[in-house]
């Protein structure tokens, strides 16, 4: 697992003793930077950008931070160790070796499950390519390029694994990647919620708090995959898939923080007078982008997912953690859950396990979106504010499922359509909600500062000082406005 740092494309999987691989891929890497060039952070590609670089895959030291130009980051391919005596943990090949070449019955299958996941990293980056422009301070301005380029580090990560294992269709499929735009009308993203328009911040703090997170549960049940290669490059991913979900939650509760101030400041008067952004759009900001997450994981009731669980493609959230699961095979057991009838009534019932992959991960999702939220309301209980933040239910606002196109309030209550479609608006931000929101986007980027809408972090990133100069402007950045 020696790393060669050195290379033209930094990696740890011995590319220089496969020459034809690394002619692919370093013929894909010039079309990878023109795509970053045109579709990545829009107008600070000449700034010094203090970045963590991967330079290992140990669980400590594996970062190296310094001042970078963005198209000079060493983009590379990282896999975390391999064990010679691993097994698959789970489905009907239970027990035997994982595999390291693509089994070939379900090698359609795991090149679309590559694709997709390889899909979702450019999109982000595309979705989030204008936010720089109206960056609060220079730490967010900072944060927001280190979860771009490690976005696209992934997309390396999944080009990779489409080259080495999948011939001619991989490499069609990854010239693809660099296709598909976020939003484009002909030619989106795969998956709806990359092809959502994020031109806020207050949107890329619930995107990196609700959509990451999703990543983080679709990357840790590939981690358990039978096809080693997958399972290791996933590994990885998710070490620094942890930074992406730190950006969301910590910036949603510095938004929540300085609104809580300013009412306490002023109470009885409209936070907006004061520039803040008040907690009921928050909370319609937050029904939106959980909703539109819960739409990634699919089908509550999957064959697909019952195929990929019992070939061993992809397993449950952290499925081989001790303690965690009693049955790793899942044939006789069911999962308890809902559906909507005919009357816009609901009814129980019985799913069979395997087929309810999608769900156990969601659930396991929502879970975890739960806690990240009861941190948010501690922190609005410390100011003395009567206000809570809460998950949408799942029957919510969705586009994908059993629930989709549907009218049920955030209660999780059936309404008729009409009503449904008049008070969407107290659910889900309006075009003026965002407006205003909007209107406080103004950039702040000298040293030190902050907008008025945001309080700053407690701590700043790898041991320095909020104040830190986090980018080192080329010129003077309020010109280029």
């Amino acid at each position: 697992m020696r790393v060669d740092l050195d290379a033209k494309i930094p990696n740890n999987v011995g590319l220089a003793d496969d020459r034809k691989l690394q002619r692919a891929l370093e013929a894909w890497q010039p079309n990878f930077i023109e795509w970053w060039k045109d579709m990545g952070p829009e107008g600070f590609q000449m700034d010094q950008i203090y970045l963590r670089t991967a330079v290992a895959v140990d669980s400590k030291g594996w970062a190296h931070f310094e001042h970078v130009k963005m198209p000079d980051y060493r983009w590379g391919i990282f896999l975390t160790p391999s064990d010679e005596d691993k097994l698959i943990s789970f489905g009907d090949n239970m027990g035997k070796p994982v595999w390291d070449q693509v089994p070939g019955d379900w090698r359609t299958a795991l090149r679309r499950i590559i694709v997709t996941q390889g899909d979702t990293e450019p999109a982000s980056v595309e979705q989030q390519r204008m936010l720089g422009q109206c960056a609060p301070s220079l730490y967010d301005l900072r944060n927001l390029f280190q979860v771009n380029v490690e976005e696209g580090r992934h997309l390396w990560a999944m080009v990779y694994l489409l080259h080495k294992y999948f011939g001619r269709d991989g490499r069609e499929e990854a010239e693809d990647l660099l296709v598909r735009r976020s939003g484009n009308v002909d030619s989106p993203r795969i998956l709806g919620a990359f092809n959502e328009p994020i031109k806020d911040w207050l949107s890329f703090f619930c995107f990196t708090f609700f959509t990451d997170r999703d990543g983080k549960y679709q990357l840790a049940s590939l981690a358990e995959s039978g096809f080693d290669p997958l399972a290791r490059s996933c590994r990885f991913m998710l070490t620094e898939e942890a930074h992406h979900m730190f950006v969301g939650e910590t910036g949603v509760s510095r938004v929540l923080q300085r609104t809580v101030q300013l009412m306490k400041e002023s109470p009885g008067e409209d936070v907006t007078t004061r520039g803040g952004i008040p907690l009921d759009i928050i909370q319609k900001y937050v029904n939106r982008w959980f909703s539109v997450s819960m739409d990634l994981f699919g089908g509550e009731d999957s064959s697909n997912a019952a195929s990929y669980f019992a070939a061993g493609l992809k397993g449950r959230f952290n499925e081989t953690h001790p303690g965690k699961y009693d049955d790793h095979l899942a044939l006789d057991q069911v999962y308890d859950s809902t559906r909507p009838t005919s009357d816009g009534g609901i009814e129980n019932v019985e799913v069979p396990m395997r087929r309810a992959m999608n769900l156990v991960l969601r659930d396991e999702y929502k879970v975890d979106c739960q806690k990240g939220v009861d941190r948010w309301n501690k922190l609005i209980k410390r100011a003395g504010v009567d206000f809570k933040i809460v998950l949408p239910s799942e029957r919510f606002h969705r586009s994908q499922g059993l629930w989709a196109n549907q009218p049920w309030d955030p209660e999780g209550n059936w309404v008729e359509q009409e009503a449904y479609e008049r008070k969407l608006s107290e659910w889900i931000a309006t075009e003026e909600d965002e407006a205003y929101v909007a209107s406080l986007m103004k950039p702040v980027y000298e040293v030190g500062k902050i907008a008025g809408w945001i309080a700053p972090p407690r701590t700043g990133i790898n041991n320095n000082t909020f104040d830190f100069e986090y980018v080192k402007f080329e010129d003077d950045p309020y010109a280029r406005l």
